[in-house]
Order: structure tokens, then sequence, then C-alpha cells
């Protein structure tokens, strides 16, 4: 995982596996390119495994030729990184990020030299020694394995003692043979008892090495101390990338979508409707009468909607089928054939294998919020619509009802109350989904034919009470409610999996019919109240500094958005995760919104803007490409409540017929091109 955080340098922790990347907004492309791939390197190659103990090596020397080692092989893997690390090294020799100035270099120690050979040896003239020297750095270019960094790191290290300690000699015989009554006497002579001891490399590794810093001080057996061998060049090139570090940034928070246990969210179908059977049974059927005659004329006058959308959905399996059919020779001879022997070589029978069509199945998701009152009953006569087509084309379907006022307590037959649980366990950074969402199941393929028929005019009843002056009672929490859309998105990515492999599909399309976006969610945020012990487990919200990241699919997404794109954040997830899915959008307009709508996706002005605004103009449809959605479809409510049947009166005059039939063309026109559309993405 990569993380954006306000820290001085990069860090890579071999045990989470997250790399945390500071915030170089000061950084140049070639530099921040540089420095992301120099920390994969350590991603990818170096190991998780405690050497010191082993080794006794300082970290600053194993860092030296652990970046020579994982350098190489990040530019033998990635072969553009070579251009991306010449530029950025050479930006950084440029500005003197390792403080040498006009130094004389041949008085670093070898350490400080390799280290400036292998990053900006190509911009400066490093003075290395012919032969130990250029062993030594021999050694450490030949490196492969970490194990060969280690014996290089020691033989490194061992090589700046030693010659340290020859400095040091030199320095006292000069002091001896001046007469100087002053003694040698290093720094660390004054240090306390035990401050000598070397550490252990910390866990977190950080640009430039693979583990903080060691100790500059060792103690030897006789009792003497002596100064570690110096690498100043590390530690200046990590204090003059805290330089390009934006310190006043805004702090980063990293967001990951819970797994909801469906058992807690789904309203079952059977529980639905017997629901509404125990509260209807009582009730006289007049109540029903207009509703139930609605119904059943709906469903007459749909029969030539759904037949087309049939043979539409069979032409297309067909010539998919056709398209990957596959032709043979039998090598038995064609007698029609026979008599072109002459200037026909292949006289033999074929046979075409049509390859098997795919099995397809449909879930349906439906808005069930306050603000679908007015258009409910017009988007769930598309919604049913769509279900009989899946009925008479034998396509498994469930069609759920996202709502936040399901009753969050159930009864017992001894009428004790059972609080619903929460449908994931808290934990800091998750997205937070409500104990109060649910989906309702509304309808599904898994019951008969007169059953689903049944259930249908039950939600049609319901649809029915929200738009009309109605005697008819709606059951108990089934209300309309708030629009918790976002939260139906993040269950999708258990119901869809679950519903294909229990029907054993090939090919499932998700179908959301809404009529506007829903606000983001807000996430778990653990903080430590002073008056409290324990870390508290509250909420907080979404703001522009957040990330929804995915583990499975390593994609991460910025919430720095306005309120109704986050909708369209949940949506390209869920394409990365099921890329054999398309996810299409049904949203049913009034008039006054459209406008609104459409420049939310297309712009003010431009080329889409106004074929967008054509096609609605003229056939009160039309298709979007540029949201979330792998289509959304934008249907006017009017135009769906308009009935496409050619009827006048008896006594019509020429102009009522001319009028009637223009406007039964005009419905049938917008009726095939968006359903026609639809079928292209299913089929």
């Amino acid at each position: 995982m990569v993380e954006h955080k306000k820290v001085e340098t990069a860090q890579f922790n071999v045990h989470t596996r997250v790399l945390t990347l500071p915030m170089w907004e000061k950084a140049s492309n070639s530099v921040y390119d540089m420095l992301v791939g120099h920390e994969v390197g350590h991603a990818l190659y170096t190991p998780d495994i405690d050497w010191f103990e082993e080794h006794k090596v300082p970290p600053q020397f194993v860092n030296i030729v652990e970046d020579a080692r994982i350098e190489k092989l990040m530019k033998r893997r990635y072969a553009g990184l070579s251009k991306t690390f010449y530029r950025g090294y050479q930006e950084l020799a440029q500005q003197d990020f390792f403080a040498i100035g006009d130094d004389d270099l041949s008085t670093y120690n070898l350490a400080d030299r390799t280290n400036l050979w292998f990053k900006i040896g190509n911009y400066i003239t490093v003075p290395i020694e012919r032969g130990e020297e250029t062993d030594i750095i021999n050694m450490i270019a030949d490196t492969e394995t970490f194990d060969e960094v280690l014996e290089a790191a020691k033989v490194l290290y061992k090589y700046c003692k030693k010659k340290q300690e020859e400095e040091i000699k030199t320095q006292l015989d000069e002091l001896e043979m001046s007469g100087s009554s002053e003694q040698y006497a290093p720094a660390s002579d004054f240090q306390e008892e035990g401050e000598g001891e070397q550490e252990q490399p910390g866990e977190t590794e950080s640009y430039g090495g693979t583990a903080e810093s060691g100790p500059e001080q060792t103690q030897s057996q006789g009792g003497e101390h002596n100064e570690e061998p110096e690498v100043k060049t590390v530690d200046s090139l990590e204090e003059a990338l805290k330089e390009l570090v934006n310190q006043s940034a805004q702090e980063n928070v990293y967001l990951e979508l819970p797994k909801v246990d469906l058992k807690k969210v789904i309203v079952p179908n059977a529980e639905i409707h017997k629901n509404c059977d125990d509260l209807w049974i009582e009730s006289e059927p007049e109540n029903f009468h207009v509703v139930d005659r609605m119904f059943a004329e709906f469903k007459r006058s749909a029969q030539k909607e759904v037949n087309y959308l049939v043979k539409e959905f069979e032409c297309k399996k067909a010539a998919d089928s056709y398209a990957r059919a596959t032709t043979a020779r039998t090598g038995v001879l064609d007698c029609t054939k026979l008599h072109t022997y002459k200037y026909n070589e292949d006289l033999f029978r074929k046979v075409t294998t049509l390859a098997d069509g795919k099995n397809h199945g449909l879930v349906f998701v439906l808005d069930w919020s306050g603000s679908m009152g007015q258009v409910m009953l017009d988007t769930v006569k598309q919604l049913f619509n769509l279900v009989w087509f899946c009925k008479k084309t034998n396509i498994p379907f469930d069609v759920y009802a996202f709502t936040s006022d399901y009753p969050l307590v159930s009864y017992d037959e001894n009428c004790k109350a059972t609080l619903r649980e929460l449908s994931y366990t808290k934990r800091d950074g998750l997205v937070q989904v409500g104990e109060w969402f649910s989906m309702m199941n509304l309808l599904t393929s898994k019951v008969n034919l007169k059953t689903l028929e049944n259930q249908m005019k039950n939600i049609f009843r319901i649809a029915y009470t929200f738009n009309h002056y109605s005697s008819i009672r709606v059951p108990v929490g089934m209300g309309l409610s708030g629009t918790p859309l976002n939260e139906a998105l993040i269950s999708l990515h258990q119901i869809l999996p679950i519903f294909k492999q229990e029907n054993k599909l090939q090919k499932v399309q998700c179908v959301v019919l809404t009529d506007g976006e829903a606000c983001s969610p807000k996430y778990h945020r653990e903080v430590q109240r002073r008056f409290e012990v324990e870390p508290f487990m509250g909420t907080a919200h979404i703001g522009p500094n957040a990330f929804i990241r995915d583990r499975k699919t390593g994609n991460t997404y910025s919430c720095d958005c306005e309120w109704y794109e986050f909708t369209d954040i949940l949506l390209r997830n869920l394409k990365d995760t099921f890329k054999d899915i398309n996810f299409i959008g049904i949203r049913v307009l009034e008039s006054r919104d459209a406008g609104s709508f459409i420049r939310r996706y297309c712009g003010y002005y431009g080329e889409t803007h106004d074929k967008t605004m054509t096609a609605w103009k003229k056939q009160k449809a039309f298709s979007i490409k540029s949201s979330g959605y792998t289509t959304y479809f934008g249907l006017s409510a009017n135009a769906l409540a308009q009935d496409s049947e050619f009827e006048v009166a008896d006594d019509a005059t020429k102009t009522q017929i001319k009028s009637a039939f223009v406007k039964s063309l005009r419905n049938k026109k917008m009726n095939k091109k968006v359903l026609g559309e639809f079928i292209e993405l299913i089929a």
C-alpha cells in the first residue's frame, strides 16, 4: 500500500508492506519519480529479515550497498526508470543535495565516496584508488542478493574502520613526535557506561537505505572507545530531501470499504410480501379495485415493448453466437461439388459449429427514497418491463430497493424485541454503513410465475400510493426514506458475486434505477478523549484530503470532489473490481431537472452537450457515457407515463387522428432507441 503522509522522509515498512511517501510538493517530476522508484525498489527487493545480530554491520553501510543493488534491479525490471534516475540524480547533483560543495572528495572515506559513485558519479569525479578500493566498488556493483549485500557491506565497513584507525594512529604519532603534552582523547571517552552498544535497525526503511541510522560509537573488547566511521553524505541527502516536503499540507486520510454481512442487510423477499399480505388481508376489495385494474391494463399494454426486448435480445445473442462460429471440413465428399473438380480443390462437405450462448443474469437496484415519490410509479413500470423481459428469456434476476427506514427492531412470537446488529466490525478508517441501512429484496426469479405476478401487484399498489391519494396502507418500513445509494453500492461487492455463483452465470449486469445521487457517508475514526481511558470509536466526515483504497485491486480514489461525485467513485471501484459487469444507470427525470443533470456530466457547452440536449428535446431520452456508470440513461417521467397506444375516439377529426398517430410514433421511437441501446449492453 502507498500512503502520502506528513513525514519528512520516505519510509517502507517491511512488515506491514506500507510505503509512506512525504508530500514532495517542491520536487520536480523527475526527482519525485526517482524517489518513488527508489522506495518501490525496497518494497520489491529488500527482505523482511533481522540481519543485525549475525552480521554486526552498522545500518548506514548496508544502506549504501542495498541502495546500489535495488536501483540496479529496478532499472533492469522497468527500463524507463533508467532515464528517470539519471535526470533525478543530475538535478540533485546540480543543487548540491549531498552537501559536498567544493570539497576535496579524496578526503572522504570510501563509504561516502561509494555513495556518491553510485548515485551522482555520472556528474562529478569521484576518486577511487586502484586495488582494494576498486575491488570493493566492483563487489558492490555485482551484488544480486541481499546476502551478497551484507557481505559487501561488511567488507566496506572493515575497510573504512581500518583506514580510520590508521589515520588516528598517524595523528597520535605526529602528536608524540611534536612533544605536545595534549593527549588525544576521542569524544567517546566521555560516554556513560552502556552508551556505546549497537542498536538493531528499525522496522521502517527511510530513503537512502534499508533502516534507520545506527549508533556512531562502538566499544572495543579492551575497553578503549573508538569513533565509528561517519557516512555524512547519507545524512546530508536526507536533510536536503526534507526541504522538498510541504510541512503545512493537510494530513491525508486513507479509507477502506467494509465487507458487510448480507444476512444483516438484506430483507428477504418472503418477509416483504408476508408483511403486505398480513396488512391487507382484512382490507376491503374496493381499496384495490382501481390500482389492480391499472396494473392489468399496464401489463397488457407492455407486452409489445417486452416482446421487442425479447426479439432484440435473441437477435444479439444469435449474432454473437454466429460471430464465434467455427467451420471445419468433415472429410466426406460433397456430391453437389463434384462437377467442379477441374477448377475447385475443395470438394469436401463442411460443418459449422455454433458457440454456446452465455448464461445471463440481472441485478436491479431501485431507489426507495422520498424524492422518488412523484416518479416511483413510472420507474416501477420501467422496471416491470425489464422483469417480464427476464422472465420470458429465462434470465435469473433479483430486484432490491435500498432504504433507511426498515425497522431496526424485530419481534418474535413472544413479542421479544431484537435490535439489529451492525453488518460489520467497526475499525478505524472504515467507511460507515449504518445499521439503519437495508436492501429490500422486492422481486426475484426464484419464485414461480403466479407468485411473481402477485408480488409485482403488491409493489405496484405501494408505488401507486406515493403519488395518488389512496386509502391503501403501506406496510411498516416500506414507506419512502432517505437515500442510502452509496451504502447500496458498497453492499453490491458482496451481492453480485453471490448472485453469480448461486445461479451459475457467466454474464451479470447491474441496473440502478434512481432519481439522483446521495451525499457521501462518514467514516469510523478512533480518537482518544481526555476523560476516557480507552479510545473512542467515533465518526468523521469524508473530506477532500481522504482517499478510498481497495487492497484487492490496488486502486486508490481521491475524495477531493463535489458531494454528488462520491457515487461515481464507488461506481468506478465496482467497475475496477468486476470488470465483466456493466453498471447501467436509469434516471427518471422531470423536465425541469434535465438541463442541470446534462450539464453536470456534459458541461455547459460543446458538441457532447449539444447532442445530448438535442436528443432530450426530440426523444425525451438520452444516454451519457461520462459518468461512473457504464451508460447512464436519462428518461422523461412524462414520456414514460404517456401511453404509446394509437387510440382515438370514434368521432375524431382528421387533425385529431394525425396528432394521435404522431404521438404514438414518437413514444415508440423513444422506447426503441433506448431499449435497443440497453439490449446492446446486456446481450
